[in-house]
């Protein structure tokens, strides 16, 4: 008796999943149909993209990129094959969840991570306020200094108009 092969385990789950998927459509729809050719050229380069070996795309883990790799039109994934856009979508997320099978170690770094991200998003967030609450004063200050600088300058003319040095010299005196 054969025994059944093992879960992969991996970065790979994803792909190996896609794969058997793609085989099971390409199957049921028929070897040599257009719709068999869409499918497999799809799960082929969703396997493509989830190992992380692009052929024909960036490589980001999107649809347009999905599409790109498969050599196909986008709405051929947002209409016609929507169940495989959905899987690629799932695929993708589980990548991004943290397994459980990681050691307590690992979960608790990435759970110091996930707080540490938190704690720095925060003082970010307190220091664009701060940064725009400086930015108000400052343009406060610049406005009252300016219209010091007004009142400073009509002082002055009002004091040079005030004390203004008769001049001596025209003053003659009469004998």
């Amino acid at each position: 008796m054969n025994a059944p092969a093992a879960a992969p385990s991996g970065p790979r789950d994803g792909a190996a999943l896609a794969q058997l998927v793609g085989e099971a459509l390409t199957r049921a729809q028929g070897h040599d149909t257009e719709d068999a050719k869409e499918i497999r050229a799809i799960t082929d380069a969703m396997v493509r993209l989830l190992i992380g070996t692009p052929l024909h795309s960036d490589g980001k883990l999107t649809v347009v990129s999905l599409a790109t790799e498969a050599g196909l039109r986008r709405n051929k994934l947002t209409h016609k094959h929507t169940g495989l856009k959905d899987l690629f979508y799932a695929l993708v997320k589980d990548r991004a969840a943290v397994p459980d099978a990681l050691p307590d170690s690992a979960r608790a770094r990435a759970a110091k991570q996930q707080q540490d991200l938190a704690r720095v998003r925060a003082e970010r967030d307190d220091l664009r306020g701060q940064a725009q609450l400086l930015a108000r004063i400052l343009h406060v200050l610049e406005i009252e200094n300016s219209k010091l600088k007004e009142t400073i300058t009509a002082l002055e003319q009002q004091v040079a108009a005030q004390s203004a040095v008769p001049d001596l010299t025209r003053r003659r005196r009469r004998p």
